[in-house]
């Protein structure tokens, strides 16, 4: 498995912060871009946030200001660090690589984030 979801999914209170990390293995982790993804239930899957190979990075507008991606290449590790989480962020998450120019994409196995009271 390329990517994998080490830790961070989990049921929290509106207001609360989660951190997800993704650990990659068998490809070289600088070249690709690295994506959080989530798809609640009987929605369609949505782009969260990415983080390019020159660490730019981009955010859907409903999460811009609580949530923020950021990668450690030395680590082959990808993070998404939710705060001031909202009962609308319940989902699954999953973590992406994209091969910069290519259509070469992994995908990790997905998380289980709850935001409820």
């Amino acid at each position: 498995q390329v990517l994998h979801v080490e830790s961070g999914g989990g049921l929290v209170q509106p207001g609360g912060s989660l951190r997800l990390s993704c650990a990659a293995a068998g490809i070289i982790f600088s070249g690709y871009r690295m994506a959080w993804y989530r798809q609640a239930p009987g929605k369609q899957r949505e782009l969260v946030a990415f983080i390019t190979r020159t660490y730019s990075t981009t955010y859907a507008d409903s999460v811009k200001g609580r949530f923020t991606i950021s990668r450690d290449n030395a680590k082959n590790t990808v993070y998404l660090q939710m705060d001031s989480l909202k009962p609308e962020d319940t989902a699954a998450y999953y973590c992406n690589a994209q091969r910069s120019g290519t259509s070469i994409n992994y995908w990790g196995q997905g998380t289980q984030v709850t935001v409820s009271s």
